[in-house]
């Protein structure tokens, strides 16, 4: 079974009413093959004439030359851009393993994995506001109300050219007073 967009199923929609209109010209000669992509005579497709039909298409469109089956990568290159799962991603294209979908597709896309080191960020950030064990995000700490008439520690360490910390907790030589 295959999941389709709306786009695509209305254009087998389509394909399969020009077969109907083929199979009435054709009449008792059809041949009812049960493939949806068929020659006109409802016989299965060889598969060298769709290559060339698909070859031909590229050429007068001027695109560059790719092979058929370059469009199955495509495919799977474009769902994970577009945030599919990988598992759904694995499945869509039949591998066996999870492993061959993301070795062969993850490296392709440099994009995947910035997007999933920004919401692995997002994710470590926003846990990080939480308060632990709940959840409740904890207050932002006011930075903009100072004392008056007070300068800030900052500010005396600018002035005075020392930490304001205990002498005890200075780093290097201790201070002269």
């Amino acid at each position: 079974m295959i999941a389709l967009d709306r786009t695509t199923v209305a254009a087998l929609g389509a394909h399969r009413d020009r077969q109907r209109s083929e199979r009435r010209l054709h009449g008792e000669s059809y041949s009812e093959s049960g493939y949806v992509f068929t020659s006109t005579n409802g016989d299965p497709m060889a598969p060298d004439r769709l290559t060339r039909t698909f070859g031909k298409l590229i050429g007068e469109h001027g695109l560059p030359p790719i092979r058929l089956h370059d469009l199955r990568h495509g495919a799977a290159t474009l769902a994970l851009a577009a945030g599919v799962e990988l598992k759904v991603v694995q499945e869509m294209l039949g591998h066996s393993s999870i492993v061959l979908t993301a070795d062969t597709y993850t490296s392709v896309l440099p994009e995947v994995a910035h997007k999933a080191a920004e919401k692995t960020a997002a994710h470590v950030l926003k846990a990080g506001r939480l308060v632990p064990g709940t959840k409740r995000t904890r207050r932002r700490a006011s930075t903009s109300k100072k004392r008056r008439g007070r300068k800030s520690r900052a500010d005396r360490r600018v002035r005075t050219g020392r930490s304001s910390a205990h002498p005890n907790r200075q780093i290097g030589r201790p201070q002269r007073r």
